[in-house]
């Protein structure tokens, strides 16, 4: 039979006479439910002892933790650095790419289609700052005319009226279309039935399947001067009228038929937002005494703020990028006056009279202005308290 640990005014002594302080090495007496002296059979193998269990103890002497290691069994140390190629956690590049290959040659295609139709076109640019002639002399052999072509743009009285009237139709749309969406979703988030509720939003989304011809018709069909609507008020007795010709109406007529095709696809992302709000906070408001409309002003509505200004701030930045196939169906029946927008007139210019030069300047000038646009938004959303696109830091 093993010894067993005996215990005299505080400290145990073992057979061979050596003490050994009580309560310090986690070794107690049989009388008070410990455990025998470890023999060697039951010592581990980096110095604990095992305790019935299968688990190592501490000994007499302090534990030391081993080190931590990294997954391909190199020791960790200050957590790597980037520079020599050790990542945190003792990995390098080379293992990752070699963990991770599977997912790389996955986003392969998606990298050489994003590099082949967004990035690599860039270089056409060159165009804004050449007397380009697409037949004989191509970009290598055109003459560089430096900013001319930006000289043109800011000297064309017709640019700056396509530019306003670009601004006017996006301002229409950004008050009468942005709310939309906010309102459907609040509407659809109030309704108990989730199957009533699963209907709506899909009657709702299923116009943004349609084409721009296919919306273009329907709404040639109901407000056109043949249309149903025009068709019924002269059945009785009421002149009828034709909305799609009628240059003052035409924006609020892309308004609208923007809002049928595409009201239902902000739903779904402010219907996301909604389902992330804590249900503790309704019924944190009810206790108090809030109604419906104070739970949705001050607990429904601060939850959206977030998702609504970033939307704002992308939307802003898009102010040029109306929908150029929307307006160019239409543009013949109402005018140019009334219906050009900067995406037509500069394929009106570029494509129809083959100033690619012109054109291009008048590209550039549109994205320059747009990231101007997106700074600014982001600038006052920092300035309301919301991170909107990027954060301060």
């Amino acid at each position: 039979m093993k010894p067993r640990a005996t215990e005299a005014a505080g400290t145990g002594r073992t057979a061979d006479g050596t003490e050994v302080p009580s309560g310090e090495d986690g070794l107690t007496t049989a009388r008070d439910g410990g455990i025998p002296d470890a023999g060697p059979s039951d010592v581990t193998s980096d110095g604990g002892v095992k305790d019935g269990t299968d688990r190592p103890r501490a000994t007499g002497r302090s534990a030391v933790p081993r080190a931590r290691r990294g997954r391909f069994g190199k020791q960790a140390e200050g957590g790597g650095s980037p520079a020599s190629g050790v990542l945190p956690g003792g990995i390098t590049w080379r293992h990752r790419l070699r963990r991770d290959r599977t997912l790389v040659l996955m986003t392969l295609p998606a990298i050489a289609l994003l590099l082949i139709f967004n990035y690599i076109p860039l270089l056409g640019n060159i165009v804004a700052f050449q007397n380009y002639d697409v037949y004989d002399l191509g970009i290598t052999g055109s003459p560089f005319v430096g900013f001319d072509n930006f000289t043109r743009i800011f000297d064309d009285y017709r640019f700056w009226e396509v530019l306003i009237n670009t601004l006017v139709i996006f301002l229409t749309q950004l008050i009468l279309f942005f709310p939309i969406p906010i309102a459907i979703a609040l509407l659809l988030n109030s309704v108990m039935s989730s199957r009533v509720r699963a209907w709506v939003q899909a009657i709702v989304y299923l116009p943004h399947f349609f084409s721009w011809v296919l919306v273009v018709t329907v709404f040639q069909q109901m407000f056109g001067g043949a249309g149903l609507v025009a068709q019924w008020l002269r059945e009785h007795g009421h002149e009828g009228f034709d909305l799609m010709t009628n240059p003052g109406f035409f924006k609020f007529l892309v308004t609208a038929q923007a809002v049928w095709k595409d009201a239902g696809w902000g739903v779904i992302v402010f219907l996301a937002a909604l389902a992330a709000v804590n249900t503790d906070l309704y019924e944190a408001a009810a206790v108090d005494g809030a109604g419906r409309w104070r739970r949705m002003w001050h607990v429904t509505l601060p939850a959206l703020r977030p998702v609504i200004a970033l939307l704002l701030v992308l939307r802003v930045g898009s102010a040029l990028n109306l929908d150029f196939e929307q307006i160019l169906l239409q543009r013949d029946q109402v005018g140019a006056g009334a219906s050009e927008i900067l995406d037509t007139y500069i394929w009106w210019t570029g494509i129809k009279t083959g100033d690619f030069g012109y054109a291009a300047a008048a590209g550039i000038f549109k994205g320059l202005f747009s990231v101007a646009m997106v700074l600014g938004a982001n600038k006052v959303a920092h300035m309301l308290g919301e991170q909107g696109v990027y954060s301060k830091k």
